[in-house]
């Protein structure tokens, strides 16, 4: 098993959260502009990155055929304006079909109360009744964005629950950061110790850090 999967099967079993994720990579790696549509899912998996772009989903129904199981599917939308990248139908099949995760985008998404209904994984910055067109732009996409795009996050974890989703870069998908999941796991249990038990107040706990002065 190598490093990446090692990470992910601690997260996947431990449940780690993405609060927990951001602090191991020192307060960074959140994606913007995607929230949770349906509340208690938790999700983390590879990083399979899709665009889309001038207003077209085309892309996105050409790439959806390359998921594997197991992918998060991370859609970013450029110049889509305040369209819907894709509702139900397209969600189903990433899902069901290809057996992704999680779909997480920075754009709108359509069908809401059908994405909400069949409690689908989703993360996205908001809904709109009104779609992108399923007609292949005119041009290409800038190739230096994509590649550069596609360099950052295919291959990366993605870890996605009620507070947001955090991407872990290929270059922190080490030992050293598998150490700092453990870490972390045992700060927590020891913070909310003098918290329940101890009855200490959050200065003492978080600021002071007193319980390393204790036996």
């Amino acid at each position: 098993m190598d490093i990446r999967d090692q990470i992910v099967n601690k997260i996947k079993r431990n449940r780690i959260s993405t609060t927990e994720v951001a602090d191991c990579l020192g307060k960074t790696g959140v994606f913007k502009g995607a929230q949770a549509v349906n509340r208690g899912h938790f999700a983390v998996g590879t990083v399979k990155w899709i665009y889309t772009y001038d207003e077209s989903n085309w892309p996105i129904h050409e790439q959806a055929r390359d998921i594997n199981e197991g992918d998060v599917i991370l859609i970013e939308a450029f110049n889509c304006e305040n369209r819907a990248l894709q509702g139900e139908l397209v969600t189903k099949f990433m899902i069901l079909y290809r057996q992704g995760v999680a779909v997480v985008t920075n754009g709108l998404m359509r069908d809401a109360n059908d994405l909400i209904k069949e409690n689908y994984p989703v993360w996205c910055s908001g809904f709109t009744p009104v779609g992108c067109f399923n007609k292949k732009p005119e041009k290409e996409l800038d190739p230096e964005l994509v590649r550069s795009h596609r360099e950052m996050y295919d291959g990366a974890v993605a870890v996605c629950d009620d507070t947001g989703v955090v991407i872990i870069p290929k270059e922190q998908l080490t030992e050293e950061f598998l150490g700092k999941l453990d870490f972390i796991e045992s700060q927590e249990d020891i913070w909310f110790d003098c918290l329940d038990r101890l009855k200490w107040d959050t200065f003492d706990i978080v600021c002071l850090k007193k319980y390393l002065e204790e036996k």
